[in-house]
């Protein structure tokens, strides 16, 4: 048998063009002798479609996808996701099901167990867990067919107390198909291949594994599909943050699983997402790792490009500073969507730097995209004059700096609804852990670029953006950051150093530690109770920032729920 697995960007609630995807990839797959083609999650309407659920409408529209598909299914099986309608009427009334198409008809489905609830994930709020389980009969095999998060379970410590391949296995079947939308995280990666080789060895079967690929707005998915025999060596990895195809002999596969030895398998357990590094100095080395920055770049590029493609947008505008932050926005952003597309603006006031401008300026010089410079000195002069009746003489203070980050933001967002572009914002997430930017100014936006990426992380993609020649100019990465709404401001003026910082948050926004935790790593605790405070008081400020591109296992955003009246090390 040859399965053919179709790793497709898929657009939530497009039916039209989602279907068309899914048709052109049957017919090529039939051209080239394919048994099976397999695609992926809830590939008929996109995923997540959240409350899209909840449209009768929607439903409708998925399953009249599903009987256009089943027309192209003639002589060639199809697995595609989609939500099934719940005869019952106890229980929720949707499944999340992968549907086998065959010969016109509904040859099975199979209903997904295990509902993920944590983090972005939010499926029991829609979905009735499977109750039954069976293999699908095809061309003389017995197919174990499961969704997504229904092979995670796995480990000494099971997130779950059913494991649906060990229901199946008392149907003997031949081989595991599973079609899934599992997110890009870096700490997450690894720990995906090593979930599948876990399943083959623990059920001595070959899995064919679909991922998703394409950016949902602030969700990310690689793509990285697999076909893995049953030893738990990789006969076929597709790629990673674009579309991909390929045809499996399953034939091959299963010779593979006959001879060689066993993989080397890891230990699991339901934490293994969270990466668990106790080490100071391996948590920045880890962040900055090689790798995990190449990884993140592909990421925030396809973030950015999905979101502008998705949203019918084509040009972008940011602030250009001469800082670290928004000169590797701009590098990213010209890369995504194309320099000409992306217009830069440099606002100097009384207090910027020569050399902030002239490196803004050089850096979109280097890049080749439009800039514009416009002072900011007569607009905030014009606020201050308005308000000297009320702030009579009342000494400089955080309430002037803050018209000055407020002032560009008016000023670019004025350029952007002007010539229909779309503001990117250049914050941090060590800044936005912080509560280190204005509502309304800096943190003013229609996507967050940087959200989800630590500074010291900044740094390192700033030095990978410049691996081939030097793009960023030098300047930009050596000298002291700066929000430059005072005289000689620096930021550590008001926040510690960075790689302190970054070390602390790491361990309590990834991995939830306490205080007492990461007070036993060696910082101080001053110093700790002191970072944590700020990062629980400034959720109010969270809570109104743009969709953040998630690149880490708990980024800002829908998939970190902590309450803005809090009191908890507040």
């Amino acid at each position: 048998m040859k399965i053919a697995l179709a790793q497709q960007n898929y657009h939530i609630g497009n039916f039209e063009s989602n279907t068309r995807k899914i048709i052109e990839a049957i017919e090529k797959a039939k051209s080239d002798g394919a048994d099976l083609v397999m695609f992926t999650e809830l590939c008929i309407c996109g995923y997540p479609p959240r409350d899209f659920l909840e449209f009768k409408d929607f439903i409708s529209q998925c399953y009249s996808c599903i009987e256009e598909i089943k027309s192209h299914s003639f002589g060639i099986g199809v697995i595609v996701g989609a939500p099934a309608i719940n005869p019952d009427a106890a229980g929720k009334d949707l499944f999340n099901a992968a549907w086998f198409l065959y010969e016109g008809k509904v040859l099975g489905t199979a209903y997904k167990t295990l509902l993920p609830n944590y983090d972005v994930f939010d499926e029991y709020r829609y979905f009735e867990p499977a109750y039954s389980w069976q293999v699908i009969e095809f061309k003389g095999k017995k197919i174990a067919l499961t969704i997504c998060e229904d092979i995670w379970n796995l480990g000494d410590n099971p997130l779950y107390r059913i494991c649906p391949m060990d229901k199946l296995m008392n149907q003997a079947p031949d081989l595991m198909i599973n079609i899934s939308a599992s997110p890009f995280d870096y700490d997450h990666d690894d720990d995906r291949k090593e979930v599948i080789r876990a399943n083959t060895l623990k059920y001595n079967l070959p899995m064919f594994y679909c991922n998703a690929v394409g950016s949902q707005t602030e969700v990310v998915f690689d793509g990285g599909s697999l076909v893995i025999d049953a030893n738990g060596h990789v006969v076929h990895e597709m790629k990673y943050f674009e579309e991909d195809y390929l045809v499996a002999d399953l034939k091959v596969v299963e010779q593979n699983s006959k001879s060689g030895d066993k993989a080397v398998l890891r230990s699991l357990d339901k934490d293994m997402r969270v990466s668990k590094l106790n080490d100071l100095d391996k948590i920045i080395e880890y962040l900055v790792d090689e790798r995990n920055i190449r990884e993140i770049h592909k990421a925030l590029i396809l973030g950015i490009r999905d979101y502008f493609g998705k949203m019918g947008f084509t040009k972008a505008i940011l602030g250009s500073s001469g800082g670290i932050d928004s000169a590797v926005t701009l590098v990213l952003a010209c890369e995504a969507l194309g320099k000409e597309n992306v217009t830069a603006v440099l606002m100097p006031s009384q207090y910027s730097t020569g050399h902030s401008v002239s490196d803004a300026e050089q850096l979109s010089k280097n890049l080749g995209n439009p800039y514009h410079t416009v002072p900011i000195k007569p607009v905030y002069d014009s606020f201050l004059t308005s308000l000297q009746p009320i702030f009579k003489d009342l000494p400089f203070s955080l309430a002037e700096e803050n018209i000055q980050s407020r002032t560009r933001g008016n000023l670019l967002m004025a350029i952007a609804n002007k010539f229909n572009l779309i503001l990117l914002n250049t914050s941090n997430k060590s800044e936005l852990a912080t509560g280190y930017g204005t509502l309304y100014g800096d943190m003013a936006g229609g996507l967050g670029v940087l959200g989800d990426v630590y500074k010291m992380q900044v740094y390192a993609l700033a030095r990978y953006l410049n691996r081939d020649s030097e793009v960023i100019p030098e300047n930009i990465l050596s000298k002291a950051p700066s929000a430059e709404l005072r005289p000689d401001q620096k930021d550590s003026d008001s926040l510690p150093e960075y790689p302190i910082l970054d070390k602390v948050l790491y361990q309590y926004i990834e991995r939830r530690q306490s205080p007492n935790d990461i007070i036993a790593l060696g910082i101080d605790e001053a110093l700790v109770r002191r970072i944590l405070k700020m990062v629980n008081t400034n959720e109010y400020k969270r809570n109104q920032f743009c969709p953040i591109i998630r690149v880490s296992n708990k980024a800002f955003g829908v998939g970190r729920r902590v309450p803005i009246v809090g009191k908890y090390l507040s």
